[in-house]
């Protein structure tokens, strides 16, 4: 009963499309009983008898087709797991099939690094069928006594993407990232050790990655992108060869050059068992964002990948870096990270490009610059081919500047929903499903801005109730630096003020030694 009578909260906005049914049925009904009681009837009357009946039949349809629209829509918010704040909705008492999220788009994330994780952390909110496709190109690094014990491929890319897919992350990290201190296993990675058993387990490491994402408790799959020993080797514009992928930004910086070309040896690696069709049947391929060069073009250049992109018939998307990367992407803009990536695998890898607006704090950007980063400049005008959408993409946190995972997700479901109102696929459940949700996130993300906005205002200026310009309101974070900045030279002055004044011991001291002086001169 409880369950029913959530029908009728406001929140439901149910209560509308019932009113609606039922003025359908009067209308009707009116027009059938008006035909039953007349004796005689004209027909002006029975035109207008007619218009009655069809205007309820209409309105009896409108309300059934929106009342199971939005029946659908409750359903996927009341079962969602996933979100938050849904405790307005308590429609626990209905049937729902929880397979809505696996009839979700089928998502292909390539890349590694933050960059890629921070991409499945937003999208594993949306769907089931994600596959992260991660590179493995530490080999010829140094190994830790972990990998040199147990003799495990260098995994640390695809443990994290692990820990990103996780359904509760926190843990799963903490445990994956867990170093032994002390006793026999004192130096050894956690990772390490369930990578090694899995192996033992399965038989080998292709097997022993596959079958984690059943172990673990995974939204989504992690796949390696080769099982082949890969070495990147980057061939820099000086004709000098860098072997080591470590040591890349360095020589470059040290050289003075930039990178021409990035290859991968041996140059004939295969792809890991399930990659292929896996871009095969993708709706949606992400690439990126991340290190352009030792992340994101290393994957698109193993056998085969490249050309499957290419022949797919998913919507391919790169997401633009926000910073440049020290000996790599030094004073790169959106065109140049593009053509990178057309330089090395041909064009019809790219279809849309997502980039930031680019709208961060000075003072966070001047961080970066001193250690040789900059804002990613944004002119493409020097691409064909390729649509742009520049969004707002990225947070501060921990005093970096970061793509935000809500963000990006929201930025990519946008692309996807606008592709299936393209295939007149409004009534689709992928397409309501991914609308709702992208509507909630919207409203939830609005409300926690509010909040903090909020909070922040009440704990700095909670006796100040006049209204804040846009200005000061855009620019705090700066304003407040720019504030800090002055009172630290006005605390300096002061302190050169102090030292310069004397204390009445000195000024007699000081007096004593001109009188003494005198008096030589005097005897002299």
């Amino acid at each position: 009963m409880k369950g029913f009578l959530q029908w009728f909260k406001s929140s439901s906005k149910m209560k509308r499309w019932m009113f609606l049914i039922l003025i359908g049925i009067i209308l009707a009904c009116y027009g059938i009983a008006k035909i039953l009681v007349m004796r005689e009837i004209s027909f002006q009357e029975v035109g207008g008898v007619i218009a009655v009946f069809v205007l309820g039949f209409i309105a009896i349809v409108l309300g059934l087709v929106f009342i199971n629209k939005r029946t659908l829509e409750i359903l996927i918010e009341s079962t969602d797991d996933r979100m938050e704040n849904r405790k307005n909705v308590n429609l626990k008492s209905l049937i729902f099939n929880k397979t809505v999220y696996d009839k979700g788009p089928n998502i292909v994330v390539i890349g590694g690094g933050t960059g890629l994780n921070t991409v499945l952390q937003g999208l594993k909110q949306y769907t089931n069928n994600l596959t992260a496709i991660v590179t493995i190109s530490d080999y010829g690094e140094a190994k830790s006594l972990s990998r040199q014990a147990l003799g495990v491929m260098p995994l640390d890319d695809v443990k994290d993407s692990i820990v990103a897919l996780s359904a509760k992350e926190g843990q799963i990290g903490k445990l994956f990232n867990y170093k032994f201190d002390n006793g026999i296993l004192k130096g050894f990675n956690f990772s390490d050790i369930y990578f090694a058993a899995m192996k033992e387990i399965n038989g080998n490491f292709e097997d022993s990655v596959i079958k984690s994402n059943e172990v673990i408790n995974m939204i989504g799959r992690v796949l390696p992108v080769t099982l082949d020993e890969m070495k990147i080797v980057a061939e820099l514009a000086n004709g000098y060869i860098v072997e080591e992928k470590s040591r890349i930004p360095e020589v470059v910086s040290d050289k003075i050059t930039k990178i021409n070309r990035i290859t991968i040896s041996p140059s004939n690696c295969k792809p890991a068992p399930g990659v292929i069709d896996a871009i095969k049947n993708a709706d949606c391929i992400i690439i990126g964002p991340g290190s352009l060069y030792t992340n994101v073009i290393p994957n698109l250049l193993i056998n085969g990948v490249a050309k499957a992109i290419k022949e797919s018939a998913a919507i391919k998307v790169y997401i633009s870096n926000i910073m440049t990367e020290p000996g790599q992407t030094d004073n790169y803009s959106v065109s140049d990270h593009l053509n990178a990536i057309i330089e090395h695998c041909g064009t019809g890898i790219v279809d849309y490009c997502i980039y930031d607006t680019g709208e961060i704090v000075p003072e966070f950007i001047k961080k970066y610059n001193l250690e040789g980063q900059d804002l990613v400049e944004q002119d493409i005008d020097k691409v064909k081919g390729i649509k742009f959408l520049q969004r707002n993409l990225s947070m501060i946190s921990d005093g970096h500047i970061r793509h935000d995972p809500d963000l990006v997700a929201q930025s990519i479901i946008e692309l996807i929903c606008d592709d299936l109102k393209y295939q007149d696929k409004q009534n689709d459940p992928q397409y309501l499903m991914l609308n709702n949700k992208l509507r909630e996130e919207k409203r939830i993300n609005k409300v926690k801005k509010s909040m903090k906005k909020k909070k922040k205002s009440g704990n700095t200026h909670s006796n100040n109730k006049r209204l804040k310009s846009k200005f000061s309101t855009k620019y705090k974070d700066r304003i407040e630096s720019i504030r800090e900045s002055d009172k630290k030279l006005q605390e300096k002055q002061k302190k050169m003020v102090q030292k310069r004044k004397k204390t009445p011991q000195e000024i007699r001291e000081e007096m004593l030694r001109t009188l003494n002086d005198k008096d030589k001169k005097v005897e002299k």
